[in-house]
């Protein structure tokens, strides 16, 4: 195995080298010849360390770009592409050495990695202070209980390892029962839970917080379907926390301000604003999101005309066409639509008429007319920022939010319902649907089992593009069922291929070339052989 084997100083010193220009390290002197042996020697360097954690998550293979979202987000019922792009993704037409997600499970390896070996150097480190040894082993146990909340999700039984191996161990290294690696990260995070700080402020915004370990866990209990401890840890999120759900839906996802993104519902975030204290800054994936120019409006190739019907002429006295118009009064605004129009709503999300009726979160998520003109196709507005003054193509800003409090609540609704039913639980959801809607719409009057597939939808219109919607239909054992009845665009056809094996991905070729032992506990590699 390859890239799981090569050792691994080269990102911790690229990480070094990018984090010495913070203003708290400015100072200290970094030479080619550090090593785990010298360093870890006080405070700062173990936050360096750290900060070079968080740095691996601005990968374009994990947040940065559509990395996770191709897994979680693409090949369910909520997103699509414009056109024919991302097929063996969405079409599931992904195999061994097909779109298998190769870097992906290279980044998150890389990830892996680094966590065990700081964490090798950091716990019960006596050059360290007190506080700076629990805050850095805290976020350790939360970084590595985050890579293999992804590894395990996309493919199951993976190779594990708490300490560093040696290179010969990876190279000959098996996979592990996903259910024994949950296990001990539900430890490790309850663990985390007791070290890290409630919330930070400045320039710490972003880090992990006990809250979003305590989130961390309650997702894995969640897909384990462990609703007892799920609802506990919830409940410890709604009652202690700084964290509440915002007023307005809208404001969740409000971009306007890059140095003021963060808000009271946001649990964790991986944090892209130009200047992040652990990150390089800026994210493609808005791109995604935003329309592309040259497909907009609708009626693009029409001649246009004002709204008193005039013809509207350019300089040298020649008709506008209507795009050319719409752009005109896009960039009166400083907007434009200069995306790659990669990410839409599905035709059935995109419907009005398939929300419920006055849900005021449909406008909030999608738009199918802009500044009075129809769009060729709808689009995710909450995941969108036409801003051109600080929210550029391949320069943007936006924060990946990937935990936030309204799923906390629909988590603790789920579960309560599964335990005892759902009188207990709608106290949960309905606050969720008490924002939602104007006059307020609660749930009431339900069985278990309608309050079950009611969740189903629920989650789809308060989470929809956000990374949760495909794992959930996995978890809820309807994935098939949902992308075979879902309606597709003509140039998708996921529901011809789609099939039980899909659940999962296949461990990448490459991987398997290097190191066959990958094979021994599954010949079949998920059912992909």
């Amino acid at each position: 195995m390859k890239n799981i084997s090569k050792i691994l100083l080269s990102v911790f010193l690229v990480g070094l080298l990018l984090f010495s220009s913070c203003d708290s390290f400015l100072e200290e002197e970094f030479r080619s010849g550090i090593t785990t042996d010298n360093f870890f020697n006080n405070d700062a360097e173990a936050q360096l360390a750290v900060n070079g954690l968080y740095r691996l998550l601005h990968n374009n293979n994990l947040y940065r770009q559509r990395g996770l979202d191709n897994f979680y987000t693409h090949g369910a019922d909520v997103v699509a592409g414009s056109r024919n792009v991302n097929g063996e993704v969405h079409n599931y037409l992904f195999a061994e050495g097909v779109a298998d997600g190769y870097g992906t499970w290279n980044k998150l390896y890389e990830l892996a990695r680094n966590s065990s070996l700081f964490l090798e150097n950091v716990d019960g480190n006596e050059n360290l202070s007190e506080s700076a040894r629990n805050q850095a082993v805290g976020e350790i146990l939360f970084m590595r209980a985050l890579c293999y909340y992804h590894l395990t999700n996309i493919w199951g039984d993976v190779p594990y390892f708490r300490e560093l191996p040696t290179n010969e161990e990876l190279s000959t290294i098996t996979r592990s029962p996903k259910e024994q690696i949950r296990e001990d990260m539900k430890e490790d995070l309850a663990r985390a839970i007791t070290l890290l700080p409630s919330s930070y402020a400045g320039s710490d915004l972003g880090r992990a917080t006990k809250w979003a370990a305590t989130m961390l866990k309650a997702k894995y209990h969640l897909f384990d379907q462990e609703w007892q401890s799920c609802l506990t840890e919830c409940k410890s999120i709604i009652d202690n926390s700084p964290h509440r759900l915002l007023d307005n839906f809208a404001d969740v996802f409000d971009q306007t301000d890059p140095a003021d993104q963060y808000n009271d519902e946001h649990i964790f975030v991986v944090d892209f604003t130009a200047d992040p204290a652990f990150g390089e800054g800026n994210t493609t994936r808005t791109d995604d999101y935003n329309p592309r120019i040259r497909d907009e409006p609708a009626n693009r190739g029409a001649n246009a005309v004002d709204e008193n019907g005039n013809p509207v002429l350019k300089p040298n006295g020649t008709q506008m066409k209507n795009w050319e118009y719409f752009q005109s009064l896009l960039q009166a605004q400083n907007e434009d639509m200069t995306g790659y129009g990669w990410s839409v709503p599905l035709p059935e999300l995109a419907r009005r008429e398939n929300w419920q009726e006055g849900d005021l979160r449909y406008d909030a998520t999608i738009v199918t007319e802009y500044i009075g003109w129809k769009l060729k196709f709808p689009y995710f507005r909450k995941n969108w920022n036409l801003d051109q003054e600080n929210s550029l193509r391949g320069n943007h800003p936006e924060n990946y939010i990937v935990f936030r409090m309204a799923d906390v609540y629909l988590m603790a609704a789920e579960a309560e319902n599964e335990l005892n039913g759902p009188d207990n639980a709608y106290q949960y959801v309905n606050k969720v649907r008490e924002r939602a809607f104007d006059p307020d719409q609660p749930w009431s009057g339900m069985s278990q089992e309608e309050f079950r597939l009611a969740m189903y939808d629920e989650r789809k219109f308060e989470l929809c593009a956000e990374g949760h919607r495909r794992m959930d239909l996995i978890r809820w054992g309807i994935l098939l069922d949902v992308v075979k009845s879902v309606e597709h665009r003509s140039w998708n056809n996921p529901a011809d291929n789609i099939q039980p094996k899909h659940v999962l991905y296949p461990i990448p070729l490459l991987e398997i070339q290097l190191n066959p032992a990958l094979l021994e506990t599954d010949p079949t590699n998920n059912g992909y052989r």
